[in-house]
């Protein structure tokens, strides 16, 4: 189900960030907001009123707004979600995978999913097609493993790929453009990467975001969705001088890669 009823808005902030805001007009939900004062000024804006904070993971550009808006929004009345493995100031309800948030304001029940691997207790939110999934996954990239290692991000790429393809992916961070450059060097021969990276390019010079994409672009454009395949696998061999001996060697090569490109 598709949750047309909402509008869902990303809300830029520091240099490449997005805090995400769902709406029905009248009440609002807040994703990852690192930042209070642009959040607080679009609520005012359209009159909205905050039901909950949903938070990916622990990093202060996801976390460091909370505190301005349960201030301004009712203490404790403000509910703020967050992983149980990671320790945020502010969260009120922790969870794990397999927990649901019921918002039934907005008609949604979110889906908690495990995606540890950037950090050690990262979670996503799906509900209604719709990925909420921090620095997890990015549009042609994935987040740095600053406490997971690859078998983690294996696992966790893999969970987010056999979601839905039409599944809609809202990532916290506008990094498409750099992460397409880094695709086109690991597998220079995807037509359809290149066709992708023609619209986001366009979108980038107009100054909107190539956000959300979904996981069937994902997987058709993403290197480190495609490390079964022998283009990719060819491109590492290549790059590092060894054969990966399989998807997850690839993968820790990729991401090695990546991390200095």
């Amino acid at each position: 189900m598709i949750a047309d009823h909402l509008t869902i808005t990303p809300i830029p902030f520091a240099h490449d960030n997005y805090l995400w805001l769902l709406d029905d007009g009248h009440h609002a939900v807040l994703v990852d907001p690192g930042a209070a004062a642009p959040a607080l000024a679009v609520l005012k804006t359209r009159g909205l009123i905050p039901l909950a904070i949903l938070l990916t993971h622990h990093h202060a550009d996801h976390t460091a707004g909370v505190a301005g808006l349960v201030a301004r929004y009712g203490g404790t009345q403000l509910p703020v979600y967050g992983p149980q493995k990671e320790a945020i100031p502010g969260v009120t309800h922790p969870l794990t995978a397999g927990d649901t948030v019921h918002l039934p304001a907005l008609a949604l029940d979110f889906q908690v999913l495990d995606v540890a691997a950037h950090t050690r207790g990262h979670i996503a939110y799906l509900a209604a097609e719709m990925l909420f999934c921090g620095d997890a996954l990015f549009s042609a990239g994935c987040g740095r493993l600053f406490e997971g290692n690859a078998l983690d991000l294996q696992r966790t790429l893999t969970r987010l790929a056999r979601l839905p393809p039409s599944t809609r992916v809202y990532c916290a961070h506008e990094y498409t453009l750099s992460n397409l450059a880094f695709a086109r060097a690991a597998e220079p021969d995807n037509p359809e990467r290149n066709r992708y990276a023609a619209q986001c390019e366009a979108l980038r010079a107009k100054n909107e975001p190539t956000l959300p994409t979904t996981i069937a672009i994902e997987r058709a454009v993403n290197p480190f969705l495609r490390c079964d395949e022998k283009s990719v696998q060819n491109t590492v061999s290549a790059h590092t001088r060894r054969d990966p001996r399989d998807p997850l060697s690839c993968l820790t090569a990729l991401r090695a890669w990546k991390d200095v490109f």
